[in-house]
């Protein structure tokens, strides 16, 4: 992704440096505590891929960040930019009305929201109580590493998910949703939530579209299979366990990736609704 040039957003708050957790030989203690999902808005979670690497303790001592972790930061910042400017424009065009931006808060291995607290296992996440974002960039190494989507486009696209479910908020998806799957069955719930998903999904496609004078070549692919190696039935599998459809809350590879492609081949909010149609 061509991000020479790109400025950087003034709405990302850094947690970094006031400490966060250590990480160790294993998962303990505070760590399986933190290492949980947050509510119907969480991330992927990886816990199960987490074997001799993980939480042990939080650290309230500040720290220099590295190198890498200053990398991180800058890129984030500027991809949270590209969406700014992608929303600013698509807003009035389709929807009618202004964008108003999320923050993004960068954190290293836990944090606290209003939404609760959270770990770098559960994903980034979008708490819709204070209209922030949440990213652990070390989700970044763990996604390329782990889960075998690597590739700048990859990180970006979950960037432009979870700013996806802010859109969602803005456009009162989100309080709507979550009425619905109070009122519901877990099985149901969780129906609801894929389709929540999936519709981020599709509008980070949107916003793929909108910055394809910033892709390179394999950057759509690169998305494409992030969407699939984070997809629940490749990740049940990957942890061992046979798929079960009816636990899925974020849809299946070939599902997150068709949603994208959708996205990105109709430029539309309107193809996004997941939530009329009966074929996901």
């Amino acid at each position: 992704m061509r991000l020479r040039g790109i400025r950087r957003s003034r709405n990302v708050e850094d947690r970094r440096r006031s400490g966060g957790a250590r990480r160790g030989a294993g998962v303990g203690g505070i760590g399986l505590l933190v290492i949980v999902a947050v509510a119907y808005f969480a991330g992927v979670d990886v816990t199960p891929l987490l074997q001799n690497g993980g939480l042990q303790q939080e650290s309230s001592e500040p720290r220099q960040l590295s190198a890498e972790e200053e990398r991180a930061a800058e890129f984030t910042s500027q991809v949270l930019a590209t969406t700014e400017d992608v929303w600013s424009q698509i807003f009035p065009a389709q929807v009618g009305r202004d964008y108003t931006p999320p923050a993004l808060v960068l954190y290293s291995g836990v944090t606290q929201s209003p939404c609760g607290g959270a770990s770098g296992a559960t994903g980034p996440f979008y708490c819709p109580a204070d209209r922030k974002a949440y990213l652990d960039t070390e989700f970044f190494t763990t996604m390329s590493r782990q889960l075998g989507a690597s590739g700048d486009f990859a990180a970006a696209y979950v960037i432009a998910h979870e700013v996806a479910h802010h859109v969602q908020n803005e456009l009162g998806i989100l309080p709507e949703v979550n009425r619905a799957r109070q009122a519901a069955g877990q099985t149901e719930a969780n129906a609801l939530t894929v389709r929540l998903e999936l519709q981020a999904d599709c509008l980070s496609g949107i916003w793929a579209k909108a910055v394809g004078g910033l892709m390179e070549p394999g950057d759509l692919e690169e998305a494409l299979n992030a969407a699939r190696m984070i997809g629940d039935d490749h990740l049940q599998k990957r942890a061992g366990k046979v798929p079960q459809p009816h636990t899925f809350t974020h849809g299946t590879s070939e599902q997150r990736s068709r949603w994208f492609a959708t996205g990105f081949q109709t430029g539309d909010m309107r193809s996004c609704d997941t939530f009329s149609t009966n074929r996901l």
